[in-house]
């Protein structure tokens, strides 16, 4: 029994799951939207908070460092660069400001340092050596110089001192001369500022992208650099002071950041939070939902399955007894089990059952009295009295001596002979779509292409031509074992040919027939009364084979006057066709020639010149 694609139970339980998700996907939907946006707005609230923070405390921080830095070189350029008030002036300010590890005066004619305040205090408590600020000034010579010019930098010293250094460079006028004041203090407060004590990360950058503050020590000390960052790209492409962006990072993560410039020496703080971190809340409230609308979804399958039950197992039995009545079994055995809808269709469907029981018993017994898709056609209603034209292929076959041959049998034996040929021959017509129109005695006339066609006029006509091909083949295996008087050999001749003719029920109302009636249909007649003076089984005319002709092996025979036509007409004596695969005796492994279709069939070579006419009928005359 063939099973339903989409069961009851399967559309309840898919029309639920889907009124349970959207309705709870509406929801958290909205929820999650909300959720989202409330979220996010806080989170940027706080990333540009702490930002603030970060950027206030590190301005202030770098504005005391320099106030203090000058304050101290005012100083020491009053009581000059010796004594002991400058030596007590530079020993109290790095008390005072024991972040400081030295100051630097940097020439920028001689370009020697002019005088190098060092807090001892600071290289030795941090175990660094004093001469790295000499190797430190050697290092950012280039920028120094250009302090001198009257620009401002803020470098890392951390890659050289290996510690949390920052050097800040300004340039000094003293005595008319133009020098650099650098600044080499340690940055180990701010970096607390810019610590991670959330899920915000902050750190400084130069004017150069190059890193200066960052909670991970180790990126400062290897002088990362910044500047492909998209963050770090938008600050300095804008003129604002901050701003707050989400951006996604080179390495593929999205991130809410928030940027403040400050206006000490082109450097900028940037604060960033990764934005799954801040949306992680909103993702597992969301989870939480969806695995809520699994439970309920559960249960309500569950229930609709149950439910879907009462209804697929009667359904399921309806659907049981259509095969069965698609099979020919009618009287099905089926009681209505509930008094619903489904019940009074069970009842219904038994009435059918019986009805078309009746149907098919009247259908066969009509069928064997003429064609089976005539007798569907008037069991239908769909034939009338009346006719149309259509162009079909016309089939007429003949036993050869058929009246020799009854003469020798008994009544009985020439009908129970007819019946066993009737049906090989009705098997041919059958298999190719054709329609046996009429048995004539021994002779079987046949139709392809009405009342109904296999879709042109060329399929009709090579259906037939193949039929007749079946027919010869079907005669062979007939005529095994046979052979005497009261079993004889038999021959037959086949005459085809296509052409326009009027189809359709003939008679009155009380009594009516399918058929075809025109000239095309004397032609194909005549055409197979010329197999025996021809000495042919199968003749098609010149209608039939030029729609045929890129698919059967023929032999033109003479050209013959028919009765009832002024010009000579071509025949053609069906060979093979040696593309078949469906035609036993045909094929590649069929006859070549006429002459192999004749020694096959033990058809005598006619001598077209001797051929004795009758001169009675004049059917037909072979021209010389």
């Amino acid at each position: 029994m063939a099973k339903a694609k989409f069961t009851i139970g399967l559309k309840l339980i898919l029309i639920i799951s889907a009124l349970v998700i959207i309705s709870l996907g509406a929801v958290s939907f909205i929820v999650t939207y909300f959720s989202s946006e409330e979220t996010q707005r806080s989170a940027e609230e706080s990333n540009h908070t702490i930002n603030q923070q970060a950027a206030t405390t590190t301005e202030n921080e770098l504005t005391t460092i320099r106030a203090n830095s000058f304050l101290l070189l005012d100083m020491l350029n009053a009581a000059g660069t010796s004594g002991a008030l400058s030596r007590q002036a530079a020993s109290f300010f790095f008390e005072r400001n024991q972040n400081m590890a030295a100051i630097v005066l940097y020439n920028g004619d001689t370009h020697k340092n002019d005088r190098t305040l060092i807090n001892n205090r600071f290289f030795l408590s941090n175990e660094l050596e004093t001469h790295l600020v000499d190797e430190f000034i050697h290092q950012n010579t280039s920028f120094i110089n250009r302090a001198t010019r009257g620009e401002i930098f803020v470098v890392s010293a951390a890659g050289l001192f290996q510690a949390p250094i920052l050097a800040m460079m300004y340039p000094w006028i003293e005595s008319g001369r133009n020098q650099a004041a650098i600044f080499l203090f340690s940055s180990e407060s701010l970096t607390e500022v810019f610590g991670t004590g959330s899920v915000n990360s902050s750190f400084m950058v130069n004017h150069e992208g190059s890193l200066l503050i960052h909670n991970d020590f180790d990126l400062v000390k290897a002088g990362a650099n910044f500047s492909n960052m998209p963050i770090v790209q938008e600050m300095w492409k804008n003129n604002d002071t901050n701003r707050q962006i989400i951006f996604t990072d080179t390495d593929g993560t999205r991130y809410f950041g928030a940027y403040s410039k400050i206006s000490i020496a082109d450097i900028g703080v940037i604060t960033t939070i990764p934005y799954k971190d801040v949306m992680e809340p909103v993702y597992k409230t969301l989870r939480r939902n969806i695995y809520l609308t699994a439970a309920i979804l559960f249960l309500a399958v569950l229930f609709i399955w149950f439910f879907s039950k009462t209804i697929s197992t009667p359904v399921k039995a309806l659907a049981k007894a259509s095969d069965q009545i698609e099979q020919g079994q009618y009287n099905i055995n089926l009681k209505p089990k509930s008094n619903d809808e489904i019940g009074l269709l069970t009842e219904r469907f038994v009435s059918m059952g019986k009805g078309l029981a009746e149907r098919e018993r009247l259908k066969d017994t009509f069928g064997r009295f003429i064609n089976k898709e005539i007798a569907e056609k008037a069991a239908k209603g769909e034939l009338t009295l009346g006719g149309e034209t259509k162009n079909v292929t016309i089939f007429f076959s003949d036993i050869r001596s058929f009246t020799a041959i009854s003469e020798k049998l008994e009544p009985f034996e020439v009908v129970e002979f007819l019946n066993d040929y009737m049906t090989r021959m009705v098997q041919c017509v059958n298999i190719t779509h054709g329609v046996v129109d009429k048995f004539i005695g021994d002779a079987v006339m046949a139709i392809w292409g009405a009342p109904v066609s296999s879709g042109s006029m060329e399929q009709d006509a090579l259906n037939c031509v193949r039929g007749a091909l079946m027919m010869r083949d079907a005669l062979r295996e007939f005529n095994i074992g046979r052979g005497g008087d009261k079993k004889p050999i038999i021959k037959i001749g086949c005459g085809i040919n296509t052409g326009p003719v009027i189809a359709g029920q003939i008679g009155s109302s009380q009594r009516m027939e399918y058929t075809v009636i025109g000239d095309a249909v004397n032609f194909a007649s005549r055409t197979e009364a010329l197999n025996k003076p021809l000495g042919t089984d199968i003749l098609i005319t010149e209608n039939t084979y030029e729609l045929v002709k890129e698919h059967v092996l023929v032999e033109q025979m003479p050209s013959v006057t028919v009765k009832g036509k002024e010009k000579p007409v071509k025949m053609y004596a069906v060979i093979n066709m040696p593309k078949a695969t469906d035609i036993p005796g045909a094929g590649a492994n069929g006859p070549k020639s006429m002459a192999e279709v004749r020694e096959l069939l033990g058809i005598p070579t006619p001598d077209y010149a001797k051929v004795n006419l009758d001169e009675d009928e004049k059917k037909y005359k072979i021209q010389s």
